[in-house]
């Protein structure tokens, strides 16, 4: 088992320091030392487990760094940048959106913003699709980035002149005049935006939830977060390669543009429902990332939830979750001091419990539409079905994989 939790290590530095390479110094290598691990130790020898941890790294990020991402800036000019030449057909806009900006109300619109940075950072973001080249990333399980665009294109999304584009505007409007306590805290809850953990690394700290709460081994867990992170990347490329096809608007375009010059009700900062403007209307999201960079449909909480929460359900053998997160009164980082009036508990008895609600934060806070929220969990759950069972073919075929195992061939 210490060769295991040293190989581990090893690879996990490596592959860290790699991504991450501002956390060196301050997090992975005090932490390697803590270990009882040397950082400088770089041998390939796969005799020695540090050995076959560096050379497990090397393998997985020399194929990685091909795999159309552009993480090395090779095909484009900076690190995960475009090069495929996407352009939005609407040019940006400041919020909230005027509609004589909209050229194209079934297309994503950019945004410009301050983003609160701290001078003397830029603070004004002007919005480019970020991942727009993400259809071209080489999956693991799915056959293809648009394997799922047939069933994409049945489900959605609304467009302009039809009555389903007016009645998911009049939804979230709705939604927007009387959220509740609860609703504003799960939007803030899974909202996951820039400097956290974004959606998938959410479904991480869940996955350790469930490997303390189940006791895991180290085999277990290797196991449980090989499947469960491959199929939140093919979650990843499948709701790119919709949004990247649809180019679908998003809700801070498409109600200002409907409603502009007209009356309607909905949320305002610090001052409940008010009746305002429909050209005033604003998600129920800090000023300083108002709306993500991409267009919105399909959901990509809903489609990476849904997923991660079908391997887990596979890989356990159980629905049952049990995990909880509580708000003390006034924890809002949107309305603080405010809100929530009263400490306020999310409560997850099953994995689909967390990835629903995941799904529909996304329409508490003025993000998505309830059909992207819904292709996307349809899409996810298929994805972590497919990731689970390629995944599989890569375990020992004798292993009960979400129970404990001899596995003493692999000590």
């Amino acid at each position: 088992m210490a060769n295991k939790n040293e190989a581990v290590s090893f690879a996990a530095y490596r592959a860290l320091s790699d991504l991450f390479p501002s956390e060196v110094l301050l997090v992975f290598h005090p932490l390697m030392l803590r270990l009882g691990y040397d950082p400088a130790n770089l041998s390939l020898d796969t005799t020695t487990a540090a050995g076959i941890g560096n050379t497990a790294n090397k393998t997985v990020l020399t194929f990685r760094y091909h795999d159309g991402a552009n993480q090395l800036g090779d095909l484009h000019p900076g690190a995960y940048s475009d090069y495929t030449g996407y352009a939005p057909m609407n040019a940006a806009s400041t919020l909230p959106v005027r509609a004589a900006s909209v050229l194209y109300p079934d297309h994503w619109q950019p945004l410009i913003y301050d983003d609160g940075a701290t001078p003397p950072k830029p603070q004004i973001i002007t919005q480019v699709f970020v991942g727009a080249q993400w259809t071209k990333v080489t999956p693991f399980a799915l056959t293809s980035a648009n394997q799922f665009e047939a069933l994409e294109t049945q489900m959605g999304p609304a467009l302009f002149g039809s009555s389903e584009y007016v009645k998911q505007a009049d939804a979230l409007i709705q939604i927007s005049a009387n959220l509740t306590d609860k609703q504003k805290m799960i939007a803030e809850y899974w909202a996951n935006g820039p400097r956290s953990e974004l959606p998938p690394g959410h479904w991480c700290l869940f996955a350790e939830y469930v490997s303390r709460r189940d006791h895991h081994s180290v085999d277990q867990d290797a196991k449980m977060f090989f499947a469960m992170t491959n199929a939140i990347l093919d979650a990843s490329i499948a709701s790119w390669a919709a949004k990247r096809t649809f180019d679908s608007v998003r809700p801070v375009t498409a109600i200002p543009y409907l409603y502009s010059g007209r009356p309607i009700k909905a949320w305002v900062p610090f001052r409940g429902t008010q009746t305002i403007d429909g050209s005033e209307w604003t998600p129920y999201q800090k000023t300083t990332f108002p709306t993500p960079p991409f267009p919105e449909w399909i959901s990509g909480h809903s489609t990476f939830s849904a997923a991660a929460a079908e391997v887990l359900r596979l890989f356990t053998g159980s629905t049952d979750f049990g995990d909880s997160v509580t708000f003390p009164a006034g924890s809002s980082v949107t309305e603080p001091g405010v809100v929530p009036a009263t400490a306020v508990t999310l409560v997850w008895d099953t994995f689909l419990d967390a990835a629903n609600e995941a799904g529909i934060s996304r329409r508490y806070g003025g993000i998505d539409f309830e059909a992207g929220d819904l292709a996307g969990r349809e899409v996810g759950r298929r994805v972590g079905a497919q990731a689970w069972t390629k995944a599989k073919t890569y375990f020992n075929r004798f292993c009960d994989y979400g129970a404990d195992t001899d596995d003493d061939e692999l000590q």
